[in-house]
């Protein structure tokens, strides 16, 4: 019995931790796209369950653990970039767009072959640069407002030390608690609790289309998208790409016009379902992915909630919580874009014009700073040096020294022919 319920309790928990860990980011980025209270509580239900059913239909069909979410990094680029010209309409014909490249991307490989050949260190630093006026909240909010963000940020660094998936979820019950004491008892007077669909009809503009509906496709594919395969192939599954991206997007169609910005694969929360901790039988871990999509489409219909308290709350404290949930994603991308010492210049370039929030021609810092990294790629290739052109070494007196005996022969394990670390043999699942 205990064997049967684990994967319906892993899939409980991930709907848990992956819906309190990231609601805050999705609303924030939905309001500063020019979303009214109405309009982003409307979109956190669509993007609930959207990404449930999502995650429904794939689990069922593949037989795989295949997680879905919502695309936090997107929602930070919401924020990142603020709204459109042109207001929240033309915020909701971006998501469209990108949404349709998403399809695009799986049903044509060389789209999706062309995303993935953008260089991993560019690509790191713009989601760094995106990230990182978010990630910078909870100090702007301990300064500000010390005695409420003090506990928020206090509650996080304990539970990340003792139950690290259980960090921001707390954190942002503490902040739930702290709004609740601090905020006056009228404060959600009026508030619709219930959330319901606001359709907005889409608009297009030319500056969007580039400034925010392509960068939020990159992002959503870079750091959602192909991490969340990558985790799936680590723990042995072959997930059909093609058809994940086919599903997610066409589920970013129908969302966007409710104010959802983007449905993808789930990157951070993946390995909560597909893991052993979910099922000791891969084969049966596909139940995990399930009971999560039931789950965050379920606690959609607390949008409303959600949405009302974060009206009521000092902007920077959600700012924070938001921050919270994001450094991790920044400690990554920035271990990305300058680990290979021949493009950390390019990353650099690329992080600061993307954090700087500049906007030229109506196209956002996202867009520009991914342009910078590849033009200095480009014009400061260096080309390794020619051997006539080494230096010559300066010979060392030779001194002597005790012969060195070998620890263990060329025979001796694969594990010593590799470094010590031992040879992955992981199973394959179709």
């Amino acid at each position: 019995m205990a064997a049967r319920a684990q994967p319906v309790l892993a899939g409980v928990v991930t709907a848990l931790v992956g819906f309190a860990s990231s609601f805050t980011v999705v609303l924030a980025g939905l309001r500063a796209a020019g979303a009214s209270d109405a309009q982003a509580a409307s979109g956190l239900l669509a993007l609930c369950v959207a990404c449930g059913l999502t995650a429904v239909w794939l689990g069922w069909r593949h037989r795989i653990p295949m997680s879905v979410a919502w695309s936090t990094p997107g929602a930070a680029l919401l924020v990142a970039t603020g709204p459109p010209p042109g207001g929240w309409p033309v915020a909701v014909g971006a998501f469209l767009v990108s949404g349709l490249l998403i399809v695009a991307a799986g049903l044509f490989p060389p789209l999706g072959r062309a995303v993935s050949a953008i260089p991993k260190p560019v690509a790191g630093a713009m989601l760094a640069g995106v990230l990182l006026p978010l990630c910078t909240a909870p100090v702007r909010a301990l300064v500000e407002l010390p005695t409420v963000a003090g506990p928020v940020v206090v509650g996080w660094l304990l539970l990340h030390r003792f139950a690290r998936r259980w960090a921001v979820p707390g954190a942002l019950l503490v902040a739930v608690v702290a709004i609740a004491l601090t905020s006056p008892p009228t404060g959600l007077s009026g508030a619709v609790l219930i959330p319901s669909v606001t359709l907005t009809a889409p608009a297009w503009n030319a500056s969007a289309l580039v400034g925010l509906a392509l960068p939020l496709f990159l992002v959503t594919m870079a750091a959602q998208n192909v991490p969340g395969m990558a985790v799936l192939v680590g723990y042995g599954y072959r997930p059909p790409f093609g058809a994940a991206l086919r599903a997610t997007g066409l589920a970013s169609l129908l969302a966007a016009p409710a104010g959802g910005h983007a449905v993808n694969l789930a990157a951070i929360t993946a390995a909560l379902a597909a893991g052993p901790d979910a099922h000791p039988d891969p084969e049966r871990r596909w139940l995990a992915s399930v009971t999560a999509g039931v789950g965050l489409a379920l606690l959609g219909l607390g949008a409303g909630v959600a949405t009302a308290l974060v009206a009521v709350a000092p902007p920077v404290l959600i700012e924070a919580v938001a921050g919270l949930a994001l450094l991790g994603a920044l400690a990554t991308a920035l271990a990305s874009a300058v680990t290979d010492p021949a493009t950390r210049e390019a990353a650099v370039v690329t992080f600061v014009v993307t954090a700087s929030g500049v906007t030229l021609i109506g196209v956002g810092g996202a867009f520009w700073g991914l342009v910078a990294g590849c033009l200095m790629l480009l014009l400061f290739r260096r080309r390794p040096p020619a051997a006539s052109a080494a230096p010559a070494v300066p010979a060392v007196p030779a001194v002597p020294v005790a012969p060195v005996v070998p620890v263990a022969s060329e025979r001796s394990s694969p594990d010593q022919r590799t470094g010590g670390i031992p040879a992955e043999r992981t199973p394959q699942h179709h």
